[in-house]
């Protein structure tokens, strides 16, 4: 339904109540997801941002039920990607003589998305397009997930528009933040950051910073996805301020995979230790487990345990996506060891004990091996393993 969040502002997205997987499945979005779109109507009207393509009909639609999109102005695209620029050639072919305004890396991934020769309006930070009461005001935000982003603030209505800063993926039946279970709705939003702007993080203070030196007066946030904000609208501001910060808790998280449930058993002795040491953990076996659902936890964790059994000497290969995960999302502050089984050569902890320098992770403990189904003794040295990991833990 559109909504109006601002005199002449207007939510015009879709909701994807049935959405699995997101980035060619390589994020998953148990609780759907929306395409934000906004329309400012004044004597001038644009559009920022589009939908996903195979929603361009209810974008249409929505906007129809405001002006007709034959009116538009000025048609903004934070950013290229086609979940948030794909109904672009839809909306062009209905407001023909509409400026489509990109940032100056925009002006290269626009064209290099759509190969079209469109009215292309370039824009850097501080320039502004006036609309009548309103204007629209720019600001860069390079790598804020893309060399292209950036967000749009509507000034004389006080709203930020900063495309996939400070999103999450969540359908829901309100629009707002206020209107929705704020446990879920952070629960989504952690996901969302862990997922996506964790190696961005240094970026990510620095635009917040820049943000706050402008002074804007900001009433309403309005993501590219999920739910706005309006109910304190910074709040989620200050938590990407501390999120950015990397500063992980006094937990830690296991993570193995097994072929007969020898690195299982030296994975739960691993946890043993740790409880011993007074550090709380969560354990996961990587073969079954939602691999963004437990890099939410790796963010939130201060120590990371790996566990494999070797097969054709190495790594279980069901286990590589977690590692390139961590190792591309370039988490901070953290300390870890490995431990596995095998039956024949065991290369796999030292592979995983690379991983995790590769990743930047302090090694504090040399790894545990067993062979073939761990003895008493085996799961009394990984037990070792976890509380030695929990002591440092603790320590630092």
């Amino acid at each position: 339904m559109v909504t109006e969040i601002k005199k002449g502002v207007y939510w015009v997205g879709v909701v994807d109540w049935g959405l699995r997987r997101f980035h060619g499945h390589e994020l998953s979005t148990h609780r759907g997801t929306t395409y934000n779109s906004y329309l400012i109507v004044d004597e001038k009207v644009a559009l920022v941002d589009t939908v996903w393509g195979p929603f361009k009909d209810e974008l249409i639609t929505n906007i129809s039920k405001i002006v007709d999109p034959a009116r538009i102005d000025y048609i903004v695209t934070n950013h290229s990607e086609t979940d948030h620029a794909g109904s672009l050639p839809a909306v062009l072919q209905r407001a023909r003589d509409a400026q489509v305004v990109v940032s100056t890396r925009g002006a290269e991934s626009v064209p290099g998305h759509f190969h079209e020769k469109w009215n292309f309006k370039t824009v850097k930070t501080g320039d502004r397009i006036a609309l009548g009461e309103t204007s629209l005001a720019f600001i860069e935000a390079p790598m804020l997930h893309w060399p292209d982003s950036m967000f749009t603030y509507v000034a004389g209505r006080n709203v930020l528009l900063p495309n996939d800063a400070f999103g999450q993926h969540y359908a829901t039946s309100g629009r707002f933040n206020d209107e929705v279970d704020e446990h879920e709705l952070y629960e989504e939003a952690l996901k969302y950051y862990a997922n996506i702007l964790t190696p961005f993080s240094p970026l990510v203070k620095k635009k917040i910073d820049e943000l706050k030196g402008l002074s804007l007066p900001v009433d309403v946030i309005g993501p590219s996805h999920g739910v706005i904000w309006r109910k304190d609208p910074t709040q989620i501001v200050t938590r990407y301020a501390e999120w950015a910060a990397q500063k992980p808790g006094k937990c830690a998280v296991v993570l193995y995979d097994t072929m007969w449930e020898a690195t299982r058993r030296m994975a739960e002795a691993v946890g043993d230790g740790l409880a011993a040491a007074g550090v709380p953990f969560k354990l996961f076996h990587m073969g079954v487990a939602d691999r963004n659902d437990v890099i939410v936890e790796v963010f939130k964790a201060g120590a990371i345990l790996l566990g494999s059994s070797t097969v054709n000497n190495g790594i279980l290969p069901t286990f590589m996506p977690i590692l390139e995960e961590i190792r591309g999302l370039k988490f901070k502050n953290k300390i870890g060891a490995a431990f596995g089984s095998y039956g024949w050569s065991g290369e796999a902890v030292g592979q995983l004990e690379e991983h995790l320098k590769s990743s930047k992770i302090e090694l504090v403990a040399e790894g545990v091996k067993a062979k073939w189904q761990p003895t008493p003794d085996d799961l009394a040295g990984c037990a070792a393993l976890g509380r030695a990991v929990g002591v440092r833990l603790n320590a630092a």
